[in-house]
Order: C-alpha cells, then structure tokens, then sequence
C-alpha cells in the first residue's frame, strides 16, 4: 500500500517540538544544524513516527543503505552517484528540499574518489557453463597437437625405402652409384601363376589368334594333354594357342612341354613377350637382331628351327639368333 505522506506535508511549517530542536527551528532548518545530513534526516523521520520500512517502501531502497545512510556509514554503501541519489529521494519523501540535502552531503562527504564502485551486497555470478566449455577447448586443442607431434615423430622414425632393394627385386644390376642421376630399369617381371590355377577355359569352336591376327588350327583350341619328348628332327605341332611373328617371319619356334614362364626381350631390355605358357603352347619368336630368350625351367621348353626339333633349351637365358645356328 503507497505511503501517504499527508501528515508529512502538514508539518513541515510548524515548529519542531519536544527537546530535539531548540529555538523553535523547522526541519528544513535541520538540515543545516544536525551533524550530519543522515542525522538530520533521521531526526526529522523520527519527528513524523515514520519507520525506516516507512521510507524503503516510499523509495524503493533498501533498508540496510537508509541505515548505512542515517549513520554515515558510506563504506557500506554504493558508489557516490548511488549515495546522492538516495539522499535526494530521502529528502523528498520528508518533504525537505532535495538539493539543499544534497549540498550538506556533498559538504558532510567531499568527493575525493570519482571511480565507481558495484553495489553493495550484489553477488557477482558468471556463467557456470563457461569454465568447463574453456576447460574442454584447452584439452582438445592440446590433444591435437598431441597427435601432430606424435605422427611427425613416427614419420621421422620411418625408415626410407632401399632403392638398391627395388632394383634387385626386378632383376636388374646395381649400379656402382646411385646418386649419378636416373636409374634405367627393365619392365617388371609377371606375377608367377598359381600351381593350382587351372588351365584357361577355351570356348569350343572358338580359334585363339596368334601375334599376326591370324587364327590357329582347331585342334589348338582343344585341351590336349601335357606333349611328350619327341625325338630330334620331329616336325613342328601345334598343340595349343602359338603366339608371336607369323610362320613365313619366324625361323625359331620355341615349345612348352609343360607350364613354363617364357620372356622375350630386346636388345637394350624390352620385353617383346612375356607370359606363363601352358602344355602344348609355342611362341614364334621374330626375325629380330638381338633378341634373347629367358625361361624359368629351359628342359620344359622345346625348340624348333624351321619346323624342325632341334632339341631343348640349352641355358634359362640365351639369344635366339644362337639357337638358328
């Protein structure tokens, strides 16, 4: 319920009574003669029986500052802009003069510090989700660079490839340096078959064709069994696919008695042919200066000279133009 103040506005042109004042002086004239101004607000408070809650309801302040404020107790109380607010409003309410009160506090209390203070009293609270959200960031900035850290150490740790290793994987010879410049090697080796791959499957009716386009015999096509050792001077057969140079191109025509890998290369290393022969297969190896002949098992292959079995392989390696001879 709003504070009536009738009863206030009535007194303020008669005198005080009682032994508070002397000389018959009115309230206004309080200001000037009590100590303070909080003494002479008080007293006039105390004059009209009003209660201190009678003014904090009347001006919304609390009770603790209209305390703090009768007593001249202004460490307790907010900054000095808060302070001169409240004696203006305290004043009012008494029906004083506002800024008459505010002069006696300004004379009471001289401004000697101009910065501002907090409230009194008003408890300082943050956002309790915020120290854990910096907490969580700290750690997973941390755990990255954790990890990059641990993978550059890893890497460094790495031993580098040994090219001396990859070049012996593919046959070649290592060179005496191999910081000289660029390393030529040979094409890489076929993957050796399987023993337990079977035999390619060969549509019936259908011929394979050999280097030329041209196709073979029918009987090529069919799956024969593993050819036996003919005598020397034999006449060429074809029992299965023939790859390489056509007959009128060829002289040497190399055999497979069983399954056998078969290379043929050029003269500074080109692989012409390469491919794991099944039983019965041949290749036509072409009139070409400097080609040379590798095979993984050279009894297994038979070789033909101008149709003719001249026997097998002599070495895994030789060149082809020595087996015309």
């Amino acid at each position: 319920m709003p504070l009536d103040t009738g009863a206030i506005a009535q007194g303020l042109d008669a005198p005080l009574g009682g032994d508070r004042y002397d000389g018959g002086i009115t309230p206004m004239q309080a200001l000037g003669t009590a100590a303070s101004v909080g003494a002479a607000l008080r007293s006039v408070r105390e004059h009209y029986r009003l209660t201190i809650d009678d003014i904090a309801l009347a001006t919304c302040i609390r009770k603790q500052y209209l305390r703090g404020l009768e007593e001249m107790r202004l460490d307790e109380l907010p900054s000095r802009p808060f302070v001169i607010g409240y004696v203006r409003a305290y004043a009012g309410v008494l029906g004083l003069d506002g800024d008459r009160a505010v002069a006696r506090f300004k004379l009471d209390s001289p401004d000697e510090d101009r910065s501002l203070r907090a409230p009194v009293g008003v408890a300082r609270e943050g956002d309790r989700r915020l120290r854990p959200m910096v907490i969580c960031g700290v750690l997973v900035v941390a755990a990255f660079l954790a990890w990059n850290v641990a993978q550059r150490a890893m890497s460094k740790n790495e031993p580098r490839p040994n090219a001396g290793a990859e070049l012996a994987v593919s046959g070649d010879k290592l060179p005496t340096s191999l910081a000289k410049g660029p390393i030529a090697v040979g094409a890489p080796l076929p993957a050796p078959q399987d023993s337990t791959v079977p035999a390619p499957y060969v549509t019936p009716g259908m011929q394979p064709a050999s280097a030329d386009g041209s196709a073979t015999s029918a009987s090529a096509a069919k799956p024969l069994a593993p050819a036996s050792s003919a005598p020397a001077g034999a006449p060429f057969v074809a029992r299965g696919a023939v790859y390489g140079a056509s007959p009128s191109q060829s002289i040497v025509t190399l055999q497979a008695r069983k399954s056998v890998l078969l290379i043929i290369r050029g003269g500074g290393g080109t692989v012409y042919f390469a491919r794991q022969l099944a039983s019965g297969q041949a290749y036509r190896a072409p009139q070409t200066p400097g080609l040379s002949v590798e095979s993984s098992d050279p009894a297994a292959v038979d070789v033909f000279v101008g149709g003719v079995l001249k026997g097998p392989l002599p070495a895994a390696q030789m060149v082809v133009a020595r087996l015309a001879d």
